[in-house]
């Protein structure tokens, strides 16, 4: 009774302090929003009463002043409260008023917000839940009015919430997947927002209820278990418990009994936890009835004896009143202080400890992470370094007429390097990803010679598969462009490859076209287009997970499962994501979109800058080749000859350095990991003697890894190992050109 006596004299003396300071109808808007929060507050901490005393107060105070958009609000808390109260015809009434207030100030936000509201009531009621959804579908409207994606992810997902609950299905599933495109919209916008965890595990929650009631098992267990681990790891018990509840469901229609029973003993678990938060909600609920009744009794007797007591009160006892209170009130702020400062110092050392721990499970992880690094860059080095005299070797062979009726088995041979090679790179670029060592370059490049040469290199699996392949590129495109061409080709080469490997006897389409044009940028949409077996519904979002393939007839192409993971990390470095239209049996399509700078100095350039075969028949050709590999000596010198190039051997580096001070060499191809002295420092001492003469390292280590080593080192270019018998000679002869360039008179 004193504490409610108590709350009593607090309100009367503020509403009195608002009275007296408004008397020309002035209010001001901090109070009012003051008062809002704590009703706030006051909800969340289960003090109905205090709650329904402080949405009473603002209400009144609002009407004074004639604001209309602080007595919406007051009409909706009321409302909320209600809905805790389980008097959901009062919480209605309070809508409804609040509803009248909200459209008076033509304010649209305040408009959704009752809008939804009013949805809420109707759409738990079977009778009334097409009016329900009619008030979403107001929200939605202002939403798209206000231009903001983000006000219709609420409506569209309750919408689509309540079509489940009625068993649309087919009605629900546009709505939902309307709701998951928004958001994720949202979250490529703010990635590091964790509050987008709580609709991502609700609506995944929602997907896997519809692929379960599809049959589509693959897929529904996919949604239902990322909806789980998003509730558990930000511990949120009730969308965590309605998964539980759903994921059983759906297994035990599966007939995967264990479990689903494991699912329902989880269920049971937070259910558990949210007994006990409904638990104590309840008791407050009977708490805060029990105290609005007597509430109201007591001021009925208050204002019978409202009459007499001002002649008994005498002012020495108010003031021992205020005394009082003030004094417990006093005592009450110390005692919480000090309780405060002893969690806080509990705090600070838990934290203490705990930073200790993260920072030895950090450098443990980063001495992980190095060397599982360092162990991919030597393996990768010693399988590219024999790799690179198979390829070589079967490149050559092939061209030796001599051995004609071997060519199928030197094909079948070279494509199987040249397979394994792929495989190495994959596994490389998806360590890098993880590693976030992979950063985009900014380089002119020229479109068509890119797809080009794409199309060019699966020219062997597109014969095997008897395949045809077009390439449209529109003419709008700008000719050269600025931006990455090595991570787009790995694009590029992904997506046709899997086409070209899944498809027999079809056709594959590569397209470019221009989407948006301005005076710097260009925003260009690519598509791979294939008539191949189509990808089924159930494994649409399974195919783009690490190490996931589709079962297929065609054994030979099995891969690994890391080209469509490795497509969609890459585009999510340009700011784009990939996009899949297929049906079983009636081919896939794959497309996105990317936007690049336009490279405007060479808008007049001709399509290619390398030289013609022609051009450089005058050319002196004496190369050194350094290279401790006496198989790798070999290939590469039967490949110079064969263009009529003068070749020498050096097998260290000393050997090169004074091959090089004695002779007339007019190029050296330099081998980067060497026995002895390594080939970068033997391009610096050679530099020191000679500026001029073109070296070219040859490396079977990633380009990235070694690029600012051999540019300190003088080096003029690189060829990886093992590379493709025209590229080489391009770098080749492109080196030549520029040192043999006539000086200008």
């Amino acid at each position: 009774m004193k504490r409610a006596c108590f709350f009593f004299f607090v309100c009367c003396f503020i509403y009195c302090d608002f009275a007296f300071s408004q008397e020309d109808n002035k209010i001001c808007p901090d109070s009012l929003r003051s008062i809002l929060k704590n009703i706030s507050h006051n909800i969340g901490k289960y003090d109905y009463e205090q709650a329904l005393e402080n949405s009473h107060l603002l209400i009144n105070l609002s009407k004074e002043s004639n604001n209309q958009y602080y007595s919406a609000k007051g009409y909706n808390m009321l409302g909320h409260v209600y809905i805790n109260l389980k008097d959901s015809a009062r919480a209605k009434k309070n809508y409804l008023l609040g509803l009248e207030y909200a459209q008076e100030s033509k304010n649209d936000t305040l408009l959704m917000y009752s809008y939804n509201n009013l949805g809420n009531i109707y759409s738990e009621i079977p009778e009334t839940s097409q009016k329900g959804i009619d008030y979403y579908n107001k929200v939605i409207s202002l939403a798209e009015k206000l231009h903001d994606p983000e006000l219709r992810l609420i409506p569209k997902t309750n919408i689509g919430w309540t079509y489940l609950d009625q068993e649309k299905y087919e009605k629900a599933y546009p709505y939902l997947e309307e709701s998951l495109g928004i958001l994720d919209s949202l979250m490529a916008k703010d990635p590091k927002n964790s509050d987008y965890n709580y609709y991502y595990s609700q609506l995944y929650m929602l997907h896997g209820k519809y692929f379960a009631h599809k049959k589509y098992w693959d897929t529904a267990d996919f949604y239902f278990k990322t909806a789980i681990d998003l509730a558990e790891e930000d511990t949120l018990i009730i969308p965590a418990s309605e998964a539980y509840k759903e994921y059983a469901e759906m297994l035990k229609a599966k007939g995967d009994y264990k479990l689903a029973f494991g699912a329902l003993e989880n269920f049971n678990k937070y259910n558990s936890k949210i007994f006990e938060r409904e638990k104590l909600k309840q008791m407050e609920i009977a708490n805060a009835r029990f105290n609005l009744k007597e509430y109201r009794r007591n001021l009925q007797l208050a204002k019978k004896e409202q009459k007499y007591q001002d002649q008994i009160i005498a002012k020495s006892n108010e003031k021992v009143v205020v005394m009082v209170l003030s004094s417990l009130v006093l005592m009450f702020i110390l005692f919480f202080l000090n309780k405060i400062n002893r969690d806080r110092k509990k705090l600070i050392d838990e934290l203490e400890v705990k930073n200790h721990q993260f920072k030895e499970a950090k450098e443990e992880a980063e001495k992980l992470s190095l060397l599982k690094t360092k162990f991919f860059s030597t393996v990768s080095h010693e399988i590219r370094t024999p790799l690179y005299g198979v390829i070589g070797l079967t490149s050559l062979l092939l061209e030796d007429e001599s051995i004609s009726k071997h060519k199928a088995d030197l094909r079948s041979l070279k494509f199987s390097a040249d397979y394994l090679l792929a495989l190495i790179n994959d596994v490389l670029q998806m360590n890098k990803m993880e590693s976030n060592s992979v950063k985009l370059e900014n380089v002119s490049f020229h479109l068509q010679d890119l797809m080009n040469s794409i199309v060019n290199s699966f020219e062997f699996t597109r014969a095997q598969n008897k395949n045809e392949i077009h390439v449209e590129i529109d003419e709008q495109i700008p000719p050269y462009l600025i931006g990455d061409p090595v991570r787009l080709s790995q694009v590029l080469m992904n997506l046709v490859g899997n086409a070209v490997k899944f498809t027999e006897r079809g056709t594959i389409s590569i397209r470019a076209i221009q989407k948006n044009l301005t005076n710097e940028k260009s925003t260009i949409y690519f598509e791979v287009e294939d008539d191949g077996p189509g990808i089924p519904e159930s494994k649409k979002k399974v195919i783009f997970e690490e190490f996931s393939q589709l079962n297929s007839n065609n054994y030979n192409y099995q891969g690994t499962g890391l080209g469509l993971p490795i497509v969609k990390k890459l585009l999510k470095l340009f700011g784009s994501g990939i996009h899949l239209k297929s049906k079983e049996g009636e081919g896939a399509t794959f497309s996105f979109t990317i936007t690049f700078k336009i490279d405007t100095s060479k808008a007049d350039q001709e399509i290619s800058d390398n030289p013609s075969f022609t051009d450089i028949v005058n050319i002196p050709g004496e190369i050194l080749i350094v290279d401790d590999n006496r198989i790798n000596q070999v290939v590469t010198r039967r490949i110079l000859e064969k263009k009529k190039f003068t070749c020498d051997v050096a097998g260290d580096g000393e050997t090169a350095i004074e091959k090089v001070k004695n002779g007339n060499f007019d190029l050296v191809l330099m081998d980067v990991n060497m026995p002895g002295i390594s080939g970068t420092e033997a391009s610096l001492k050679i530099r020191d003697f000679n500026k001029e003469i073109p070296i070219v390292a040859l490396t079977a280590v990633e380009v990235e890894e070694i690029r600012d080593e051999i540019n300190k080192a003088g080096m003029n270019d690189i060829i990886v190992k093992p590379y493709d018998v025209e590229q080489f000679y391009q770098i080749i002869y492109r080196n030549l050109v520029s040192n043999n360039q006539p000086e200008q008179v």
